[in-house]
């Protein structure tokens, strides 16, 4: 397995605690839309702590792109993270992941969770083949959605928000539960496609399981 050091391009806020990093793309480098890789920060009081981030960007991008969460309350390395200036160094290991595109479906996220459809989204809206695919994305409040307008722009009303902290009369209200994906799923006999944190991802298995959901149609990753 390969390390590769890269330099990073730019940093720009994607939301109020949400980081985009663009970084160089090593020569060759490729993977599967939906795939993540091991990051460390090159500096030598932070080079043992490894931790896994999604590729946002698209192959056929001449840079990288990981699109990650920042937490300032304790201090781990996404508070390191999100502190890096342009120039700064990471080394990113091989892709790997569980999460990659298996035909139309019902992407389900929470908060940072949505970040390896992003590539996934992206890469079939570059190719036209959106399709009926529809992401029912779970966060707190309106200011935690990330890339809202991307979204809306590529599924339109296939893009279903629900806010559990903030009631809206622009969102749904609330949590995933089975009442809520009966009244926005129209099939479920399709692909499910889930990541978020390990709470959602428990209540996700007990619906499915009561929708009668077979293992073959799901497609999930936790964080």
């Amino acid at each position: 397995m390969q390390d590769y050091k890269v330099k990073i391009l730019d940093v720009k806020n994607a939301t109020h605690d949400v980081k985009s990093l663009k970084v160089e793309k090593p020569a060759g480098f490729s993977f599967i839309p939906g795939q993540a890789a091991d990051v460390v920060i090159n500096k030598p009081n932070l080079i043992s702590q490894k931790r896994s981030f999604t590729f946002t960007s698209l192959n056929n991008w001449d840079y990288l792109e990981f699109t990650i969460k920042i937490y300032n309350d304790h201090n781990g390395v996404t508070k390191e993270i999100g502190n890096l200036k342009v120039g700064e160094e990471l080394i990113i290991g091989e892709p790997w992941g569980a999460i990659c595109y298996k035909g139309d479906g019902i992407f389900i996220a929470g908060g940072a969770g949505v970040t390896p459809f992003i590539a996934i989204l992206r890469e079939l809206n570059s190719k036209n083949k959106i399709g009926n695919n529809k992401l029912i994305f779970a966060n707190k409040t309106e200011e935690d959605i990330i890339l809202k307008d991307e979204f809306k722009q590529i599924l339109g009303n296939n893009f279903i928000n629900i806010l559990s902290h903030q009631k809206s009369d622009k969102y749904l209200y609330g949590f995933i539960t089975e009442e809520f994906l009966k009244s926005t799923v129209n099939d479920f006999n399709e692909i499910f496609y889930s990541c978020g944190p390990p709470p959602m991802m428990d209540a996700l298995e007990n619906i499915f399981q009561n929708l009668n959901i077979q293992s073959e149609q799901i497609v999930k990753e936790e964080f």
